[in-house]
């Protein structure tokens, strides 16, 4: 190439750059405008919820920059859908939240290595050296990632496909603690280890497009790492690796930044869209209105129906059953909950978030309680105080001041059980200087000094479970 070519090469560059730059700042102000602007029904307007915005914003604006420039099926790695500094979706305190990208007609493996892992089956750990995490899941899936595209008809059955999944009850584990895990679009012949279809053959046609073959292939590889005991379980660390050989690496190009540039804007503001109608008006957070689905509308100070879900309905996990509703609170209030579990699951946790789906503060705050961190009472009920102050009881779930927020208990099963055995939920506002008179007579205090240490197991846990070296 002369050097008139090279120069002119480069101005053609720097103008379609520039051009996708302004494209991304201009897909960036669009998802801001969800922050403020009515018609995209944002949390209300309160100077923390404004505030707070601001902050969830800029946390898919991180995930973003990772998914927009770093995603690569031929060279995959797992990352953190979602963590502490990109809270959102009401994320569960309990979980590392991973990803990964994948062509569903290739190969894959998986491997990792867990600590003693026999409560997978049942058993009593034996109390010598780290845990696994309590619950692992692996789901494999086709489309977008959940509020990717900013538009709710994502979740029209059909659009999106759950190929094949596998979890901690059913995974095979060496005696040594390592496991591998083969992904692909068919079991090869012979092969008896561990494995994930990343296809599936689906009988109706696309919604939306007519022309969509019948076959969907995985785009994500996804899951979940639960922790239960935060102060012996040990986060696991996953490696992904494609089997298809390697294409080698082709020059960075112009063509390829500008994309990449106009994507990361885009993810931010179909996010930002995504969820707040997701709330608004499939939740009903703020009142039913048309498109809010009836029996799981969020009521407030009580629960909706119990349900199960999966990815390809905007759920979350497809081992869950979800129930949710919205906690509104004067500064003198509480709300006591009562949980009765008939059959006890895999995994119990139960969050709490603001309104714009952040959870709260669960490291150095109460914003969450798993199973092995509530206290059941001698009836066998599980009774959760959410209140603006210690209440010097169990169970406490700490609005950090928000007066109003988001309630959500999650209960995974492998096996889901009959719906007449499925959990069940009441709430009821009280007073806060008579939190006593509604719990069980038996209930112990809690002092001080008990918080602060349950505090620094929550802190070290969280910093472990989310460190970067």
């Amino acid at each position: 190439m002369s050097q008139e070519e090279e120069t002119s090469s480069a101005k053609a560059a720097a103008q379609e750059l520039r051009a996708a730059w302004d494209d991304m700042i201009l897909s960036l102000q669009e998802a801001r405008d969800a922050i403020d602007q009515a018609e995209l029904m944002p949390a209300p307007q309160n100077s923390r919820n404004l505030a707070e915005g601001y902050r969830y914003l800029m946390g898919f604006a991180h995930s973003a920059i990772e998914r927009a420039f770093h995603e690569d099926t031929n060279r995959p790695s797992f990352r953190n859908a979602l963590s502490i500094i990109n809270r959102a979706t009401i994320d569960n305190a309990d979980a590392i939240y991973f990803y990964a990208p994948i062509d569903g007609r290739e190969q894959y493996l998986i491997r990792g290595h867990v600590g003693d892992w026999r409560e997978w089956r049942g058993q009593e750990a034996t109390g010598e050296g780290p845990k696994a995490p309590h619950y692992l899941i692996f789901e494999a899936s086709s489309g977008v990632l959940a509020g990717d595209s900013g538009d709710l008809r994502e979740l029209t059955p059909g659009v999106k496909t759950m190929t094949g999944r596998i979890d901690s009850s059913d995974l095979a584990v060496s005696d040594d603690g390592s496991f591998e895990i083969l992904l692909g679009p068919e079991r090869p012949t012979g092969h008896e280890g561990n494995f994930i279809s990343t296809a599936r053959f689906v009988e109706k046609p696309h919604p939306f497009d007519a022309d969509a073959a019948p076959e969907r292939f995985a785009t994500y590889i996804s899951g979940r790492q639960i922790f239960n005991d935060w102060q012996n379980e040990e986060p696991i660390h996953l490696s992904l690796i494609h089997l298809g050989g390697d294409p080698g690496l082709s020059e960075y190009s112009p063509e390829r930044a500008a994309a990449e540039l106009r994507r990361c804007g885009e993810l931010v503001r179909g996010q930002m869209h995504f969820w707040n109608a997701f709330w608004t008006v499939l939740m009903g957070v703020y009142g039913p209105r048309e498109g809010t689905i009836p029996g799981i509308g969020f009521p407030r100070n009580g629960f909706n129906r119990i349900n199960s879900a999966a990815g390809e309905t905007g759920g979350g996990m497809s081992t869950n059953l979800y129930a949710g509703g919205i906690f509104e609170l004067g500064p003198d209030e509480a709300l006591i909950i009562e949980n009765r579990i008939p059959i006890q699951p895999q995994y119990y946790g139960f969050q709490i978030a603001n309104l714009w789906g952040e959870s709260m503060e669960y490291a150095n705050s109460y914003g969450s309680l798993n199973g092995a961190q509530t206290e059941a009472d001698s009836d066998g009920v599980i009774r959760l105080v959410v209140a603006h102050h210690d209440p010097g009881v169990p169970n406490w779930l700490d609005t950090t001041g928000h007066h109003e927020g988001f309630l959500t208990p999650r209960w995974a099963y492998t096996k889901t059980p009959p719906p007449d055995q499925w959990p069940t939920l009441s709430a009821k506002k009280v007073l806060f200087s008579e939190i006593r008179k509604h719990l069980h007579s038996e209930t112990r205090e809690v002092s001080q000094e008990e918080r602060l240490r349950e505090i620094e197991v929550r802190r070290a846990h969280v910093q472990k479970r989310f460190r970067a070296f």
